[in-house]
């Protein structure tokens, strides 16, 4: 009886807590997977997908410390995890050349495409083009990087944010039909 009564102030403890931590984080957490995930059901079952997650934690007594961190790490997993399951590598190509039916027209674009990303990437400044063929290519971790060349994670991070940005820009313009 006595374990009873300890636990429902413990029970309501973790509670009010994750209910703050919900409150606190969803605005961000959901406009961050809608910038990711374009299906609005789909956003929502993994904003949904990563509080479950972080109640089950919370309530094993495994410590997350900085909640907010934890909660977009596990989004960004979940979205991997999502476009993984849900398209093949090659998706990318699928939207940028013609099918494969299209022969020696697909074998040209394909031609086209490695050029303008092998130019898209040499505009890169330096230390972006590292981070993203160092992360993307090797498949190097932020933390593993950031010990071998001593650069902040969070600088790295946002290197690879600006690469992939202007990679984007520079593939829109391909699909457009040429590079600026």
């Amino acid at each position: 009886m006595k374990e009873a009564l300890l636990i429902d102030p413990v029970r309501q403890a973790q509670d009010t807590h994750i209910a703050a931590t919900v409150e606190r984080e969803q605005p961000r957490l959901r406009r961050f997977i809608r910038r990711r995930v374009a299906d609005p059901g789909e956003a929502e079952d993994i904003l949904q997908e990563v509080f479950y997650e972080f109640t089950v934690a919370y309530r094993l007594m495994k410590p997350v410390e900085q909640a907010g961190a934890w909660l977009f790490r596990v989004a960004r997993n979940r979205i991997i995890d999502r476009f993984r399951k849900a398209r093949p590598e090659e998706y990318l190509l699928d939207e940028l050349v013609p099918s494969a039916e299209a022969g020696p027209e697909r074998v040209y674009a394909l031609r086209q495409l490695e050029q303008a990303l092998e130019l898209a990437l040499a505009e890169l400044p330096a230390e972006q083009r590292a981070v993203f063929l160092a992360h993307e290519v090797e498949g190097r971790s932020f933390r593993e990087m950031s010990e071998e060349w001593g650069v902040n994670q969070n600088t790295l991070l946002a290197r690879k944010h600006y690469a992939v940005k202007q990679l984007r820009e520079r593939l829109r313009d391909f699909k457009r039909g040429g590079m600026r």
